[in-house]
């Protein structure tokens, strides 16, 4: 019986099709029996082309009005159009008949019309009226619960299809699938090694394996898996991408860059691949490199917003202020709701002491992503350096409240605290600076001068 829903074009079908399109445009002979229609209104299906199955089973109709065949695959192209209903009717009146693709077809629109209990009793009813091929059948019904989103459902028959036959590796890639949807990883990572121990030179499965890691962050699994695809095949360049980002979750930047090269290679992908090297470099401190992979990557792609900024940070770091500000600029007019870059726009403001325009943007930024506690940070101590003791305070505990590990972030509220006149409450943020940092009472004396040591009980 098989996968019968899952249309395959061999070399019969491939003449069959010409010769139809060839009778299309007046061209060929034109009759064609049951079974090669059915052929012709699934190739089309398979390729989505609608329009071309609806007319081709017309044809059908015309030349074998009544066929039931041929109905089932009108109900199925109602399916495809999303006309549940119509399909439903045609199903129903051929509801004797328990041909397996009817049977599934009907399962199908009744899922699609929220029955899906009527559609497992369905499902069962087929997988208890078969003696052979469960597994193949299993997967099929997988398929009609997986489109619905019901992973648990397609969980249940691919487990009756495993016990069935525990070698089917097409079968055992929909049951890792659902249990990667599912979040149950570690079945997952369970399944692809099963269909490794089968055929161990599956890269699809090596390749998959790698991405579970991946996810679950456990990167030198990742990173071995992408090895085992890259050695069954060397020009996977989506092996080399995962490879590449792989070490650079695991902060190796130089193996990164070979990786991201080598797909940039194999890929095409220049603009993409110069971004993900700049980054590197970027993150090894040299930014003139990363500049030079920025700009390369603006070439390619003019409109390149995180080339912008990555080149616009670069400058930040190598404080050139005036030079950064026209690349966050040019990123701004791409993305003008970006929240990164407004902090950008502000570094930048500030390290040309434009602090009034700079406050203005770090406000912005918050205002389209109120968790940063950093900017906040970053918005007291403009606060501060304005005199603006009230407002600096304010911004200073909304930090904390974000993010209370923030460094000296206790020891900037304490002075916040002592300069609004709040001798207790900064005597409190005191405390806990010098826990974390004995310099911070030395620091705290030398920004408050004014300050009493006898008034702080340390």
């Amino acid at each position: 019986m098989g996968r019968k829903l899952q249309y395959q074009l061999d070399d019969e079908s491939s003449e069959l099709i010409a010769r139809y399109e060839l009778f299309i445009a007046c061209k060929g002979p034109g009759y064609f029996d049951v079974e090669e229609l059915e052929t012709i209104v699934d190739y089309f299906l398979q390729k989505g082309k609608t329009k071309e199955s609806s007319k081709a089973l017309e044809l059908g109709m015309q030349l074998h009005p009544g066929n039931s065949s041929l109905q089932t695959k009108r109900a199925k192209i109602y399916l495809a159009l999303g006309e549940t209903q119509k399909a439903l009717r045609i199903l129903d009146a051929l509801s004797e008949s328990s041909e397996y693709e009817l049977m599934l077809l009907k399962a199908e629109a009744l899922v699609k019309s929220g029955r899906s209990k009527e559609a497992e009793l369905i499902c069962n009813n087929i997988i208890d009226n078969e003696i052979e091929d469960i597994d193949n059948i299993c997967i099929d019904i997988a398929f009609i619960f997986i489109a619905d989103l019901n992973i648990n459902k397609a969980l249940k028959f691919l487990i009756i299809g495993d016990e069935y036959n525990n070698k089917n590796i097409d079968l055992l890639f929909e049951l890792a699938f659902c249990y990667e949807q599912a979040l149950e990883s570690d079945l997952a990572i369970e399944t692809y090694n099963r269909i490794i121990n089968i055929d161990s030179y599956l890269a699809e499965a090596w390749f998959n394996l790698g991405q579970v890691y991946f996810v679950l962050q456990d990167f030198h699994k990742a990173l071995n898996a992408y090895d085992f695809v890259l050695a069954i095949n060397e020009n996977d360049s989506l092996a080399f991408l995962q490879k590449a980002h792989t070490h650079f979750q695991l902060e190796e930047y130089q193996q990164a860059v070979e990786a991201y090269q080598d797909y940039g290679k194999l890929s095409g992908e220049d603009w993409q691949t110069h971004l993900f090297v700049g980054e590197c470099y970027e993150k090894l401190e040299l930014f003139d490199q990363a500049i030079v992979c920025y700009q390369q990557s603006l070439l390619d792609k003019a409109d390149n917003y995180d080339a912008l900024t990555g080149i616009a940070i670069c400058l930040l770091e190598k404080e050139q202020f005036e030079e950064s500000l026209v690349y966050t600029q040019r990123a701004l007019e791409l993305q003008e709701d970006a929240p990164d870059a407004w902090v950008y726009l502000a570094e930048a403001l500030v390290g040309i002491e434009r602090l009034d325009e700079a406050l203005l943007a770090y406000l912005k930024s918050i205002a389209l992503e109120a968790n940063q506690p950093d900017t906040l940070m970053a918005i007291a101590n403009i606060c501060m350096d304005k005199g603006e003791w009230k407002m600096a305070l304010e911004y200073y505990l909304a930090a904390y409240d974000q993010d209370n590990t923030l460094e000296y972030i206790d020891l900037f509220i304490a002075v916040a605290f002592y300069k609004n006149g709040d001798i207790t409450a900064s005597t409190t943020y005191l405390k806990k600076a010098i826990a974390q940092n004995l310099d911070a009472e030395r620091l705290f004396f030398e920004v408050c001068e004014d300050a009493k040591r006898e008034d702080f009980l340390i």
